[in-house]
């Protein structure tokens, strides 16, 4: 699939960077983009080489999530029919969310609506100064529906998030950091830099190890302390079977840094 708004670029290390490629529009996504997106993200989940995936925008801003100037086409197909298209955005987000490998937003200007939803689907957000994450949409009578109440309320409770949500909250870079938002803050036009630098230290852990504790910590956010502790020795048991905690058992012992190969 040929890309017009989205641009991919494969880098050391299995290092991917996805930007969004609409910076006209502040990067608010049409269905051309949403169909590129859901490509970019569907291919990623199944590539033996990737590593960390970054997302970032071009331009000034990360993204302003759905175009709003698109939105009487999604009107126009009634209830039934939006919510058909709107679980072809949540796919997206919730193969980011899922796919088991770090996901890095790095986010210099603003992440708004859907965009910043986007953001919350991402393990680790990179802000750079003077950014801010928006949510705008009961501005227009909306509510932020692709995360932005689910997720939201896990990252920062639930008084925190009718906060942000129901009076229409904007978060500069030291509240984002405050409320655990921001993994870190860099200065302005360095967050593609400090998140290829936070990829950097992911890749010196074994990938499948990676990939476990996030498969295993997303769960733990929605089934009991119990059933949590079954993931994790079921999680366990499976690592412990593979290449890479024997090699990195052996570069333990030995004093070296350990080769991880994924497998």
């Amino acid at each position: 699939m040929n890309y017009d708004f989205l641009l991919e670029e494969d880098l050391d290390g299995g290092i991917r960077v996805l930007t969004l490629n609409r910076p006209e529009r502040l990067n608010a996504w049409n269905a051309q983009m949403r169909a590129e997106m859901r490509d970019a993200v569907d291919r990623a989940t199944t590539d033996p080489n990737l590593r960390v995936l970054i997302l970032t925008g071009s331009g000034r801003g990360f993204s302003a999530g759905e175009d709003v100037s698109d939105m009487g086409d999604l009107t126009s197909l009634g209830t039934r029919g939006f919510r058909a298209v709107a679980r072809g955005i949540h796919d997206v987000f919730d193969t980011i969310e899922a796919i088991e490998v770090p996901v890095i937003a790095a986010i210099d200007g603003v992440a708004a609506g859907g965009g910043f939803e986007l953001a919350l689907s991402c393990d680790f957000r990179v802000l750079g100064e003077s950014s801010r994450l928006v949510m705008p949409e009961g501005r227009v009578g909306l509510i932020p529906g692709s995360g932005g109440c689910s997720r939201m309320v896990r990252h920062v409770g639930l008084g925190r998030a009718k906060e942000l949500v129901m009076l229409g909250g904007s978060l500069d870079t030291a509240a984002a950091q405050a409320a655990g938002l921001a993994t870190r803050v860099v200065p302005k036009g360095e967050s593609l830099a400090a998140a290829f630098t936070l990829a950097g230290e992911l890749s010196k852990h074994a990938p499948l190890a990676l990939g476990m504790a996030k498969l295993v910590l997303n769960t733990c956010t929605d089934v009991d302390s119990e059933t949590g502790r079954r993931l994790e020795r079921l999680g366990q048991s499976v690592l412990k079977s593979t290449h890479d905690h024997r090699e990195g058992a052996a570069a333990f012992l030995d004093k070296r840094a350990p080769h991880w190969t994924g497998s």
